[in-house]
């Protein structure tokens, strides 16, 4: 089952700094030269596999699926951004850029791994008492 509220954290966490990123908005990379897509995806992946916290296989999917969501999201602003300033070029870059939606994945699935891993190990399910 899919713990929502890890992959909307992981999510939000990956629209905000995919947009801050040097990668993301031009003209920024002076101000944070070292965030790249990477650390981006594996930062968000992070925070959703660190809220997530229930096994490392489930951690890492709630990663790479909260990162790969911010990715297209990301995307498709930048690509209409990118559509309005430079017509066309900024069209094909964008549809480039959904190819590389595909390997956002795979940070995401190291940084929720990670993430898992520093909240300290699994998480106890209860259930309900039979009375």
């Amino acid at each position: 089952m899919v713990n929502w509220r890890a992959v909307l954290a992981g999510f939000v966490a990956s629209i905000v700094i995919g947009l801050v990123s040097g990668l993301g908005l031009p003209f920024t990379d002076v101000s944070l030269p070292v965030i790249g897509a990477g650390l981006a995806g594996v930062l968000a992946g992070g925070v959703a596999g660190y809220l997530n916290n229930r096994s490392l296989v489930s951690d890492a999917f709630h990663g790479a699926l909260a990162t790969t969501l911010g990715a297209v999201v990301v995307t498709v602003i930048l690509t209409v951004l990118g559509t309005l300033v430079t017509g066309f070029l900024g069209l094909g870059i964008g549809l480039a850029a959904l190819a590389f939606i595909v390997f956002t994945a795979v940070p995401g699935i190291v940084g929720g791994a990670v993430g898992g891993l520093l909240h300290g190990g699994d998480e106890v399910e209860t259930g309900r008492p039979a009375a």
